[in-house]
């Protein structure tokens, strides 16, 4: 059975899977790398699991992602331990890394950063990922929060409900009268759309929601991986696509798009999912975060 888990071996695999490689790991330990493969073995013994995938670069296990996210946790709690007792280096901004997805980010997320108090100093570090992808990076311990899609709390993580995003179908005035004439489930899915990138299937969703579980939109389809181009994408008339309430509702008001299903908005549910730590500079985070949403999104049901 056992007992405890080493820090100094959690450490050096924390330390090869940022650096990639067994020997840029022992090179930032100052130590050589036999002792970096010495370490990381006896943890595989002590756990009786295989952390590391050995690939270039070496990436974790789903077990070695276990012991690579508590380890970046009790760095975090040794750094806000430091400050807290004033030792060397307790000066620094502690640094914060949260997942957010492009729309959140392009729309309500950055009015929780003004929010922010002056103490404890905070930096942060933001990873722009798809709603339905940021509890990876939880799982991967590569952030410390993240705005989910999941009500599902990564192991190790807490969750609450933030709020629905609003999303409506538009398109711009001539492309909806030149290609979208007809029965709108039948026409949409011949239609040009815009989508994020390849991993978006929301387009695709709702023209399903729109004929039965059936079909998909048009294969005729231009790539934006960003929230401010593609709504500009759209009201440019390159296809119709989904695009969040408060980008669209001045595109609405302005004329340069139409809505295509009046009455038939889709809300996703986000989450703010966090590491279980008392940590002075993620709660300040978590209190900012849901103070904004709570004005920019739509109330959970």
């Amino acid at each position: 059975m056992i007992s405890e888990l080493p820090l100094d071996q959690v450490r050096t695999l924390l330390a090869v899977v940022d650096e990639g490689t067994f020997d840029a790991a022992a090179a930032a330990l100052h130590v050589t790398p036999s002792a970096v493969s010495q370490r990381v073995k006896a943890l595989e013994q002590r756990t009786g699991r295989v952390l590391l995938l050995r690939t270039k670069p070496v990436r974790p296990t789903e077990s070695g992602a276990v012991l690579v996210r508590f380890a970046r946790q009790l760095a975090r709690l040794e750094r806000d331990a430091r400050g807290e007792l004033g030792l060397s280096g307790a000066g620094e901004p502690t640094r914060v890394s949260v997942a957010v997805n492009a729309d959140s980010l392009a729309t309500w997320f950055l009015g929780a950063l003004t929010r922010l108090p002056p103490e404890p100093r905070i930096c942060l570090e933001l990873r722009r990922e798809d709603e339905d992808h940021t509890a990876a990076l939880l799982r991967e311990g590569l952030v410390m929060a993240a705005v989910t899609s999941s009500p599902d709390p990564v192991p190790g993580c807490s969750v609450r409900a933030l709020g629905r995003m609003r999303y409506l179908a538009v398109a711009e005035p001539e492309f909806a009268e030149r290609y979208l004439r007809g029965p709108l489930p039948e026409v949409l899915a011949e239609a040009p759309v815009v989508v994020f990138d390849r991993r978006d299937d929301f387009q695709d969703g709702f023209v399903r929601s729109l004929r039965g579980g059936r079909g998909a939109a048009s294969a005729l389809r231009h790539y934006v991986p960003t929230s401010e181009g593609f709504a500009e994408a759209v009201a440019a008339g390159l296809g119709w696509g989904m695009v969040p309430e408060p980008q669209a509702d001045p595109l609405l008001r302005a004329g340069r798009v139409v809505e295509l299903a009046p009455g038939r908005p889709v809300d996703v549910p986000l989450y703010w999912q966090q590491w279980k730590l008392d940590s002075p500079a993620l709660a300040a985070v978590a209190r900012a975060v849901g103070a904004a949403s709570e004005g920019a999104l739509k109330a959970s049901r």
